[in-house]
């Protein structure tokens, strides 16, 4: 909303002048014009307070917490359903059944790595392999300090998320983190479905 526009003296002098010309329409009522004079708003009083003392972003926060909410990726892994036959997945886990293919993503970036391993995961189905392989490295921990946490090994968070999604999701029968053989926490067994 417009703040009223308050008339100088001159455009008041003016408007006298034209109001004296003019000839009431109720020369019996009243009039109660308002008063268009400029009101003057006493200015606020400034409150002097003492300055800001320094601080620093994250000076109260506990680092030693934890920032991630989910679960730790291992156990959401291990609590997944199993969705292929017990007795061969006891074996992929102890590492007895040994992968008919690997892919290692250890070093890229998350824009080269997605595509290689929907090609290579697509791929292998298609050839009519059962077992693979996914190297993703631990990770390194690039933690700066910062008040927002840098989550360790990119890659290895990342990778059972994709492989939950279209167009993987529905070639992939189960995952796992490898055995200590072939990479321990570095690395997934992918088990994959019989190509149709």
């Amino acid at each position: 909303m417009r703040k009223p526009r308050h008339l100088s003296s001159e455009e008041r002098a003016l408007w006298d002048r034209v109001a004296e010309r003019t000839t009431p329409m109720h020369p019996d009522r009243e009039d109660n014009a308002p008063d268009i004079a400029p009101t003057v708003k006493p200015k606020k009083q400034i409150d002097v307070r003492s300055p800001v003392p320094d601080f620093r972003v994250g000076q109260k926060a506990n680092a030693a917490r934890t920032h991630d909410v989910m679960r730790p990726l291992v156990d959401r892994l291990a609590a997944a359903p199993v969705n292929m036959d017990n007795k061969s997945f006891g074996k992929m886990k102890r590492g007895k059944l040994k992968p008919e293919a690997r892919i290692d993503l250890h070093g890229m970036t998350m824009a080269e790595a997605h595509p290689e391993l929907v090609a290579f995961i697509l791929g292998s189905q298609s050839m009519g392999r059962r077992l693979v392989l996914v190297i993703t490295g631990k990770g390194k921990d690039r933690d700066d300090g910062g008040p927002i946490p840098t989550r360790h090994g990119i890659l290895r968070h990342q990778v059972p998320q994709w492989l939950a999604l279209p167009p993987m999701s529905q070639a992939i029968l189960q995952v796992t983190p490898a055995h200590l053989k072939h990479g321990g926490h570095g690395a997934y067994y992918v088990y994959l479905r019989r190509s149709r």
